[in-house]
């Protein structure tokens, strides 16, 4: 969920205004609105753009999205946030050091050291602890982590993970984390979509500890696909992930894509699209359109969902999919909801002048 910054020097007025505005988009039929509603909004999560612009929206909808926007559960808790700053908010100051809880610092610290006795020592000290979460606002994921979470240095606090973090880990569930279905899945999730679990070599061991634990493959499979930790895709696989329309359509087997894409729900194939795009799978790219994926739409949840395909292909210089996607109609107009940028600004910020250019003028022939 791609979240924004708060203003260092935040007001309730000025974002009541950006509530406001987003209402006079929803009004004038906006698309960025739509997804933004749909993205931030929990009663309008995997509505259409039609349902969407058919909604009477309350200005309190448009200050709870904008709200969750910036990373907050609610209106009350941003307006809490910018009239009283807490440390658990204060996203300038790594998430270690944002705990309150002392007890539970201790604990990250003594995970983050590789003291595998120190750790066990302390959870049977504080038994609590492996049950117990953490509220972090502002940011776009981690808002609600258990201590089995911080094993993933996903985000990044540290960029390295001590050698035993397989042990480390060993000793959180082994103190009764192993009953948090929860924990167990998203923990999961950040080890496959991290890559400093990789770098570190201990993403596959990762993997299987949480898998024998109970953690369920499927949940991982998305996060792992978008991020393209192909590695740990395979991994799960291996735990009995199932190879579906996604899988296929980010590995580029376009063969498998065929053969799962009748049996594929709307939801897979519009997520196929994104991740086909995003990795150049020019097949499959239209193999997808063919079969009536919108090339205009934006991404879903997950996906880099602030994008569009045309966003993505153009951000990696993929040449042919760029091509093939304006062929097909995808809208050259459409900004990210993040940056505000169009598909060809996205090429010129990523260097690639002449696919930018491409994009410009197809842009001002139509």
């Amino acid at each position: 969920m791609p979240t924004k910054p708060l203003p260092a020097k935040a007001h309730i007025d000025h974002l009541k205004y950006q509530a406001k505005d987003l209402l006079r988009a929803h009004a004038a039929q906006d698309l960025q609105a739509a997804q933004r509603i749909r993205e931030f909004h929990p009663r309008f999560a995997r509505a259409a753009d039609a349902a969407i612009f058919g909604a009477r929206l309350k200005l309190s909808d448009a200050q709870l999205a904008i709200a969750r926007e910036y990373g907050f559960p609610s209106w009350v808790r941003l307006r809490k946030h910018i009239e009283k700053p807490t440390p658990g908010g204060d996203c300038n100051v790594p998430y270690d050091e944002r705990i309150e809880d002392a007890a539970f610092r201790r604990a990250v610290d003594l995970l983050d050291a590789g003291d595998v006795e120190g750790l066990r020592a302390h959870l049977m000290e504080h038994p609590r602890l492996v049950h117990q979460r953490v509220v972090f606002e502002g940011g776009n994921y981690f808002r609600n982590p258990a201590l089995l979470e911080f094993a993933a240095e996903n985000p990044i606090r540290r960029g390295t993970l001590p050698g035993n973090i397989v042990a480390v880990a060993r000793v959180i569930l082994e103190a009764g984390a192993r009953t948090d279905q929860a924990a167990l899945d998203e923990t999961l999730g950040l080890v496959c979509s991290g890559r400093v679990p990789r770098e570190c070599g201990v993403q596959l061991a990762l993997i299987e500890l949480l898998c024998d634990a109970g953690s369920q493959p499927d949940s991982a499979m998305p996060s792992a696909l978008a991020h393209g930790e192909f590695a740990a895709v395979e991994g799960l696989i291996g735990r009995g992930a199932a190879p579906n329309l996604c899988v296929a359509a980010a590995l580029g087997r376009t063969e498998d894509a065929r053969r799962t894409l009748a049996g594929a729900s709307g939801e897979e194939r519009h997520r196929a699209l994104a991740l086909a795009a995003q990795f150049g799978r020019i097949e499959i790219v239209r193999l997808l359109l063919d079969a009536g994926e919108d090339a205009s739409r934006y991404n879903p949840v997950g996906a880099h969902s602030h994008s569009t395909p045309l966003h993505q292909a153009a951000l990696a210089g993929h040449e042919e999919v760029v091509r093939l996607l304006v062929e097909r109609g995808a809208r050259l107009d459409l900004r990210d909801t993040l940056f505000q940028g169009t598909p060809a600004g996205w090429a010129r910020h990523a260097g690639r002048c002449g696919m930018a250019e491409y994009l410009e003028r197809q842009g001002e022939a139509s």
